[in-house]
């Protein structure tokens, strides 16, 4: 089983900067995927960002490029979003995610799972 754990939420203003960390354990896969995707209640969870290991592919979705910069730390099985110039659009539940192969844009094709942090942005 892999755990993921995600830090660094809260509130933050329309404008403001909120820069999220996640750090995998337990079976994380040599090769693998890890990113971003949120949810807001009565919605579907939505892709935010992704990157693969080993300094391959990055994604992101196109409401946040431009924005948003995900990182990973491989040797701490990391992963980070630093976001800036947030807007209240982007208020959300915020999960880490981590997959095998390579990337997606689909939310759903991730296997792996944080509890998820919350991020509010205040007009």
């Amino acid at each position: 089983q892999v755990q993921l754990v995600e830090s660094g939420g809260g509130e933050v203003q329309s404008g403001g900067s909120l820069r999220l960390s996640c750090v995998a354990s337990g079976r994380t896969l040599s090769t693998n995927v890890m990113g971003w995707v949120r949810q807001v209640p009565g919605k579907e969870r939505e892709f935010v960002a992704a990157k693969r290991y080993g300094g391959g592919g990055t994604y992101y979705a196109d409401n946040v490029k431009g924005r948003f910069t995900i990182s990973r730390d491989n040797a701490k099985n990391a992963v980070y979003l630093q976001k800036n110039n947030v807007k209240p659009e982007d208020t959300a539940v915020y999960y880490c995610e981590m997959k095998p192969g390579s990337g997606s844009y689909r939310a759903a094709d991730y296997d792996y799972w944080g509890q998820g942090t919350q991020v509010t942005v205040s007009s």
